[in-house]
């Protein structure tokens, strides 16, 4: 009886998050927490290098805040996307980098050339030695009140670690 009851609630569960999921509530919850304003922004970016160094990756740094909505539309669009979510991962460490009065992180921001000037979001690329390889304006990525999948997808690509080796190109 009582294997039935845990049973009942866990199909109860499951079935609120399928429905929370399919109307947006669910990604909603997630969205809220994209950023940590608590977090060692400094570690975190060492520990991707690392990551990147040991698969052969790039490190692409999202910077941010949970209170910009468009950060939050630029991750719905490529967490939402087959193909942007499969570049990003497959050639790149991701990494969301915090940007609010909580945390500005400006001595992290001062070390990647001050990216901030670009305004929010904007992403910043470094190499597996955790070089700086290029900085983003994330609004040549926009398109109305979202962002162009297309543009996302050959400003990542160009960037990969692929793109980049001098001997694709000989």
């Amino acid at each position: 009886m009582m294997f039935m009851r845990k049973y009942r609630n866990l199909i109860a569960i499951a079935l609120l998050v399928t429905i929370g999921t399919r109307t947006g509530y669910a990604q909603q919850v997630i969205d809220k927490k994209l950023y940590n304003p608590l977090a060692d922004a400094e570690k975190d970016i060492q520990k991707a290098v690392e990551q990147a160094r040991i698969s052969g990756k790039h490190v692409f740094i999202q910077i941010g805040g949970n209170w910009c909505v468009w950060c939050h539309r630029f991750n719905e669009t490529v967490m939402n996307n087959d193909t942007l979510r499969g570049i990003l991962n497959h050639s790149y460490v991701p990494l969301h980098v915090n940007y609010s009065p909580e945390n500005k992180n400006e001595k992290v921001l001062a070390s990647l050339g001050y990216p901030q000037r670009f305004g929010f979001p904007v992403f910043v690329i470094l190499d597996r030695n955790g070089n700086r390889l290029h900085t983003q304006n994330s609004a040549y990525l926009e398109d109305g009140k979202g962002h162009n999948s297309t543009e996302i997808f050959k400003f990542l690509y160009s960037w990969t670690p692929t793109a980049i080796d001098p001997e694709n190109y000989k």
